[in-house]
């Protein structure tokens, strides 16, 4: 994958992210920052960070849980770890760490 195809579509999920944050009816604030940085905070004060990692081309997720990367599979973004779908994945973690049942997609 060329950098240039990383990048729109890294950018495009943290964009779907922050839209799935903000229509998920849960108390969350969501900050996406420039660089492709995306905060989730919860009432506790606690944050997921979601973040591109341009030279492994990865999306990074850093949680209460631990820290999980993301590879493009040419059609979802996949753990590299349990192969676990991305949205899916994060709506766990955050459902976690809120101590309520979010479901992001």
């Amino acid at each position: 994958m060329e950098d240039s195809e990383f990048n729109a579509l890294a950018e495009a999920t943290l964009n779907r992210i922050d839209r799935a944050c903000e229509t998920s009816g849960a108390e969350l604030d969501v900050e996406l920052a420039p660089g492709g940085v995306l905060e989730i905070e919860f009432d506790d004060g606690s944050k997921i960070i979601v973040n591109r990692h341009g030279v492994a081309k990865e999306i990074w997720v850093a949680a209460r849980a631990g820290g999980f990367h993301f590879r493009w599979d040419g059609t979802a973004w996949r753990d590299t770890r349990d192969g676990a779908e991305l949205m899916a994945k994060l709506s766990v973690l955050a459902s976690q760490q809120a101590g309520e049942t979010i479901q992001l997609s």
